[in-house]
C-alpha cells in the first residue's frame, strides 16, 4: 500500500490514535516553506509588505495632527489620550474664536515654542553680561523650556490646510498694530525667515514703501511682485507642492489635505480590505469546493449549478446599483465583492479534493477508523493548499486594484475617506494635470505594493510548485 507524502501507514495510525493537532504542518509543507524562504526575492518582499503593514497599524504615531507628548511648566501631557484646548498652553485663537472651544495646534505650538528658544539665545546673546537685562529676557520668553513631540507627519488626513491663506495678513495685522514683536514671531513660526529677518532689522519698511516692491504697501504685495521668493505661493489655492518647512513632503490635495498622511492612511485602508476579502473568500471557497469534490453526488450538482448562477451576474454591476441606492461602506463593499470573489477558488479545491480523495492514504485513514472531519482536514487538506496558496498574492492585488478602481470610478468609499484611486482622480482632472506629486505619490505606492506582493505570489508558486520538487519513491 503506497503511503501519503511525508507519512507512512504506521504513522498515519499512530497520529490517529494519539489524537494530535489537525492542523500540524507535514513534512512536505515544511520544506516547501523553507524553500519559500531561499527565495531572496520573495523572502524580502514578504518582510518589506509585513512591516508596511505594521507601520499601517501604527499610523496614528506616524501621521497626526495632535502631538505624541508636550512638557510645558514640568507636566507632561499626552494629547493622543486627552483633549486640550488652545488655553491649556495660552496659545492664541484665530480671529473671531474662542480658545476655549478649539483645540490646541500642536504643529503651531511647535513652532511657536521653537521661534522663542532662537528668539531668546539671540536676545540674551545681544544682552552681553547685564544682569538686569538678561533677567528681562528671561521674563520675555517663559515658554522657551517647553517641547512638544510630534508625529513625523504632524497632519491627519482629514485636515485641511489652508494656514497659507492667514499667515500673509496675520503679520500685517501685527506690523498696523505696531506690534513688531509679534509679527517677528508669527514669520518665523511659519518659516518665512527672509520676511522675518527684515521686520527684526527695521528694513520692512522702506521695502513696503517702496512701488516697486510692494504695489499695495501691504506683505501680500511684496508676495505678488517676487521681491521675497520665500513668500512666493502664498496665499494661492490648494494643491501645493512639497513644503518640507511645512512637513508637507509629498504636498497637499485639492483640498489642502496632506498626501503623505492620506498615503499611508489610504495603504491601510486598501491592504486590509484586500486580506478581508481574500482571506473570507479563500475561506468560503475552500469549504464548499472541499465539500464539493468530498461528498460528490447531488451536493456537488446542486451547488454547481448555484455557482453558475453566480457566475453570470456582473459584480461590478451590483457595486455600482448599491453604490446609487445606498452610501457606500468597507463592510458594505467588502460584502458585495465577497460574494463573488470565493467561486474561482472552488474549481481548483474541488478538482484537487476529487483526486486526493482516491489516494490510497486517504483509504488507509478511513480503515483506521478516522473520521471525514479529521480526513478532511488532517489528511486531505495539506495536500489540496497549493492552488490556494499560489492564488491568494495575486488575489490581494486584485483586491487592492478593485478597491483603488471603485474608488476612482467614485462608486467606492465615501468622502473624506483616505484613498488612492480617490488621489489618481484628482491627478487627472484638468486643473492638475500640471502638479506632478498628485499622480506620482500614488501611482508610485501602488506599483511598490502590487510589485512586492506579486513578488511573494511568484515566490510561493515557485516553492509550492509540486511538478518541479515532486519526488517518487
Amino acid at each position: 500500500m503506497n503511503s501519503p507524502p511525508g507519512q507512512t501507514p504506521a504513522s498515519t495510525g499512530a497520529a490517529v490514535s494519539a489524537g494530535e493537532g489537525w492542523f500540524r504542518l507535514d513534512p512536505i509543507t515544511r520544506r516547501r516553506l523553507q524553500r519559500f524562504r531561499r527565495i531572496k526575492r520573495g523572502w524580502w518582499s514578504f518582510i518589506i509588505l509585513l512591516v508596511a503593514v505594521a507601520l499601517s497599524i501604527v499610523a496614528p504615531l506616524l501621521a497626526e495632527s495632535r502631538a505624541l507628548a508636550v512638557w510645558h511648566n514640568g507636566t507632561l501631557h499626552l494629547p493622543t489620550f486627552q483633549y486640550l484646548e488652545m488655553k491649556t498652553f495660552g496659545q492664541e485663537a484665530p480671529a473671531g474664536w474662542d480658545g476655549n472651544e478649539i483645540e490646541t495646534e500642536y504643529f503651531r505650538l511647535q513652532h511657536e515654542w521653537d521661534v522663542e528658544r532662537f528668539m531668546h539665545a539671540r536676545d540674551r546673546t545681544a544682552a552681553g553680561n547685564d544682569a538686569a537685562k538678561l533677567a528681562a529676557v528671561d521674563a520675555k520668553y517663559p515658554n522657551r523650556g517647553n517641547r512638544v513631540v510630534m508625529p513625523l507627519i504632524p497632519w491627519n488626513p482629514y485636515q485641511n490646510d489652508f494656514s497659507s491663506n492667514e499667515i500673509l495678513p496675520e503679520i500685517q495685522r501685527a506690523l498696523n498694530a505696531g506690534n513688531i514683536d509679534r509679527a517677528e514671531r508669527l514669520a518665523r513660526r511659519d518659516g518665512l525667515a527672509e520676511l522675518a529677518d527684515a521686520i527684526f532689522d527695521g528694513s520692512i519698511t522702506a521695502l513696503l514703501a517702496d512701488p516697486a516692491k510692494s504695489a499695495t504697501g501691504t506683505v501680500a504685495g511684496l508676495a505678488r511682485t517676487g521681491a521675497m521668493a520665500s513668500l512666493k505661493g502664498l496665499g494661492s489655492p490648494p494643491p501645493h507642492a512639497p513644503n518640507a518647512a511645512q512637513r508637507h513632503y509629498l504636498g497637499t490635495d485639492a483640498q489642502g489635505r496632506d498626501v503623505a498622511s492620506r498615503l499611508l492612511y489610504g495603504f491601510r485602508i486598501s491592504i486590509f480590505f484586500a486580506l478581508f476579502l481574500t482571506l473570507s473568500a479563500q475561506i468560503v471557497g475552500t469549504v464548499i469546493g472541499s465539500l464539493q469534490g468530498y461528498l460528490a453526488g447531488r451536493f456537488d450538482m446542486v451547488s454547481q449549478r448555484v455557482i453558475e448562477v453566480l457566475i453570470a451576474i456582473p459584480g461590478l454591476y451590483v457595486v455600482i446599483i448599491l453604490a446609487a441606492l445606498f452610501q457606500p461602506t468597507f463592510w458594505m463593499l467588502l460584502g458585495i465583492l465577497a460574494l463573488f470573489q470565493w467561486i474561482g477558488i472552488t474549481f481548483f479545491m474541488r478538482t484537487e479534493m476529487y483526486r486526493e480523495k482516491t489516494r490510497e492514504y486517504c483509504l488507509a485513514a478511513r480503515s483506521y477508523g478516522a473520521s471525514h472531519l479529521r480526513i478532511v482536514f488532517r489528511h486531505l487538506l495539506p495536500n489540496c493548499l497549493t492552488p490556494l496558496v499560489t492564488f491568494t498574492p495575486f488575489a490581494v492585488v486584485g483586491a487592492i486594484f478593485a478597491l483603488t478602481g471603485l474608488d476612482f470610478l467614485g462608486y467606492g468609499l465615501p468622502a473624506p475617506t483616505p484613498s488612492w484611486g480617490e488621489l489618481i482622480d484628482q491627478a487627472l482632472q484638468t486643473q492638475n494635470r500640471d502638479k506632478l506629486w498628485l499622480i506620482l505619490s500614488p501611482f508610485t505606492a501602488l506599483t511598490i505594493t502590487l510589485v512586492l506582493v506579486v513578488f511573494i505570489g511568484e515566490s510561493v508558486r515557485e516553492a509550492f510548485d509540486p511538478k518541479q520538487f515532486a519526488r517518487y519513491e
